[in-house]
């Protein structure tokens, strides 16, 4: 059960990988430190100052290098030598993941700077491997370790941009052989690091007939594919992620044999629906890092030439606003990724919340702070460039509106289910969940279900809102979140009674505006849960995150996108927040969940 809640004090303000032997490599330990917490901060001093134009991992460089549409080289030499793609590898294979929570804050030191650089020489790679750590057998897991640990690419082949994220396309077909082998067929045109692959892993329809059996994946290594097989197709230039290798793939008639099946034949869409919670929770986690840097740029812009460094008061609720908003999408995503660790079977409704709420939070965000960065925003140079440049990258990366759909389409079917069974009945999760740097059990993609219908975010948020009820009289602050927390509540009832009360889920609902909306609403609901477990859970700190003035503010914005009551913001409560936005800007902290120093 979740820990009640006090009135706590005021807070102060290169080559071939090797196939053969074991799956380790020079990532495997390139001079990191163990814990999460440390590697974060060894790569954020490795990656230097971004503003220090002799730094060769800077913006300077790194801006230059997106102009000519290049990959950052001296940047991406520095990761693999550093080791990074040993993150995405199993620690019980050789690497160092443990946990999808230490993972994005590990990456957030190059998200903060680069996020195209952060897909390219990062995760996209994880993409492709997770559905071999879920169902490969201990041949494919250990070929695929051994490549990421050298510092290799492992590709997906998998949606095609134009269509988002429809992965029941024939894009890629791989018909099936009397000796248990495969003949592929198909072209993609957009595939990131096409060209430059150790290993692809490929979503191919197996069946002719439509269905969730129709797909299956399968683990290729290019050396073995026969000439001609395989074409590999010029570089595709995009607007976003200019410096990222992008590149069509074209198999005809190329055959490939049966240990490359990974899982079971039509195991494709099964693995796709389990694998992608992690990649809808890490992505949202591991852009909030590059959203942080714009939200530095728009205050350098706001206080440069101002006395004592303060703001004009016109762009007071702005910085302190998308502060908050930061810290309720960094508590809806870590959360997100915690539970993956800690309720595995059940995950798959909040990591589907994560990606549909977060993007259009973040979006917004964007919005705001290009006001308060004025000409500022259309700057090419090192000290504000950096926001064009991820204005740009989002939609490539991931955060435009592909796969919205596609979680809808994981929500809605359980809205009626959640209404009559869940929702005020579940228990509260444990503390730890909503805790960032709390212990948690290792993470296994082979654990990852899709069975679960228990909703534990919302029991979280009815439980906090019965033990805010005797705090009203502490402060107006206090009383403000008391009635916010009582909101949300409110429009879990208008929730339960209008998805009890929906027909039979059938293909039209999931395109039905009125079922989408109510999908929509249930998601930012659980983003305001999100936010009051992680900030119950600072009680006692003493630090900043367990003031309530930061936890009012992001659910009073949270609360008028919904359109359910918001009470008064306490008089201080932007003041409060403003303080703590600029307080971290001059001692270099960053504006995550984390408060980790930056380098500079």
């Amino acid at each position: 059960m979740t820990a009640p809640v006090t009135a706590p004090a005021p807070a102060a303000a290169g080559h071939r990988p090797s196939t053969s032997g074991p799956a380790t490599g020079p990532g495997a330990h390139g001079g990191a430190p163990p814990g999460a917490a440390e590697r974060a901060a060894w790569l954020e001093n490795l990656l230097g100052d971004p503003d220090d134009p002799r730094n060769p991992h800077g913006y300077t460089p790194l801006l230059d290098a997106d102009d000519r549409r290049e990959i950052p080289a001296a940047t991406e030499a520095l990761l693999t030598d550093a080791g990074l793609t040993a993150e995405l590898v199993p620690h019980e294979l050789g690497g160092r993941l443990i946990r999808p929570d230490l993972l994005a804050q590990v990456l957030r030191p190059l998200f903060r700077r680069d996020v195209a650089l952060g897909f390219g020489h990062g995760i996209t790679s994880l993409f492709g491997a997770s559905a071999v750590w879920a169902a490969g057998d201990t041949a494919q897991r250990e070929a695929t370790a051994r490549v990421l640990l050298a510092g290799g690419r492992t590709p997906i082949l998998h949606h095609e941009l134009a269509h988002a994220n429809a992965i029941l396309r024939d894009e890629f077909t791989a018909r099936p052989t009397p000796d248990g082998g495969f003949v592929l067929s198909g072209r993609k045109d957009v595939v990131i690091n096409a060209d430059r692959a150790d290993a692809y892993v490929m979503y191919a329809r197996t069946a002719s007939s439509t269905g969730p059996r129709s797909h299956s994946v399968l683990l290729l290594d290019p050396e073995r594919l026969p000439p001609g097989g395989l074409r590999r197709l010029p570089r595709a230039l995009t607007p976003g992620m200019r410096g990222s290798r992008f590149a069509g793939l074209e198999f005809t008639d190329c055959p490939a044999g049966a240990d490359t099946l990974v899982g079971d034949l039509g195991d494709g869409v099964p693995l796709a629906l389990r694998t992608y919670q992690v990649n809808r929770c890490l992505i949202p986690a591991t852009v909030v890092a590059g959203v942080d840097s714009v939200l530095r740029f728009a205050v350098r812009a706001a206080v440069t030439g101002r006395p004592a460094g303060v703001p004009p008061r016109r762009w007071h609720t702005v910085l302190a606003g998308v502060f908050a908003d930061l810290l309720a999408c960094d508590s809806m995503a870590v959360t997100g990724l915690r539970a993956l660790s800690l309720l595995p079977d059940s995950s798959h409704l909040l990591a589907a919340a994560v990606k549909m709420t977060m993007p259009d939070l973040l979006r917004e965000d964007l919005e705001e702070l290009s006001t308060v960065l004025g000409a500022h925003g259309y700057d090419r140079g090192p000290r504000y460039g950096g926001f064009q440049k991820l204005v740009r990258d989002l939609p490539v990366a991931g955060l435009g509106h592909a796969g919205t759909a596609a979680c809808q389409a994981v929500i809605v079917p359980q809205l009626p289910t959640l209404a009559r069974r869940s929702w005020f009945r579940t228990d509260e999760p444990a503390g730890r969940l909503f805790l960032p740097r709390a212990p948690l059990p290792a993470f296994d993609y082979r654990a990852l279900t899709l069975t679960g219908s228990d909703d534990v975010l919302t029991a979280s948020l009815i439980g906090t809102a019965e033990r805010l009820v005797p705090l009203r009289t502490t402060s107006d602050a206090w009383a403000a979140l008391a009635d916010l927390a009582d909101a949300f509540v409110q429009e879990m009832r208008a929730l339960r009674e209008q998805c009890a009360a929906l027909p039979d889920i059938t293909h039209a609902a999931l395109v039905d505006p009125r079922v989408c909306a109510l999908a929509d609403r249930y998601a930012l609901v659980l983003a305001a849960a999100a936010c009051l477990g992680v900030w119950q859970g600072q009680d006692g700190t003493g630090t900043f995150l367990s003031d309530p003035a930061w936890a009012v503010l992001a659910l009073t914005r949270i609360g008028r996108r919904l359109g359910v009551p918001v009470p008064e913001l306490p008089g201080n409560t932007t003041k409060a927040v403003l303080e703590e936005v600029l307080a971290r800007y001059r001692d270099h902290r960053s504006f995550d969940l984390y408060d980790t120093r930056l380098a500079g």
